[in-house]
């Protein structure tokens, strides 16, 4: 089982969410967050003065999925998050241990 952790624009969130409902990835956790990557940050007009800031509002969540489902997410996020210009985000993959649901006690990737 894989755990894949996506950094986007938030007004992106709702197509990938739709994208991978439709291809039967059910769950994710959303947060917002900020932060800073090559862009370094951005301009904004405060007050008729322009301002700079340090971090821009991204959207990051979590998806756990099994292994054979990690390229076909990977890509549908890919998809439907990116414009091809810096700022789109990045997505990470990790290992997972294992899976516990709470309510049925169930285990592995019968508790995705």
């Amino acid at each position: 089982m894989k755990m894949i952790i996506a950094v986007i624009k938030p007004f992106k969130l709702t197509e990938v969410r739709e994208a991978l409902n439709e291809m039967g990835v059910h769950g994710m956790t959303v947060t917002d967050v900020r932060g800073y990557g090559r862009q370094k940050g951005n301009s904004e007009m405060y007050v008729g003065a322009e301002a700079a800031t340090s971090f821009v509002n991204k959207v990051k969540f979590d998806i756990a999925v099994e292994d054979s489902q990690v390229d076909a997410v990977v890509d549908t996020i890919l998809k439907s998050a990116g414009s091809g210009k810096v700022g789109d985000g990045k997505i990470f993959v990790y290992n997972i241990e294992q899976v516990v649901r709470i309510s049925t006690q169930e285990r592995g990737a019968a508790a995705i």
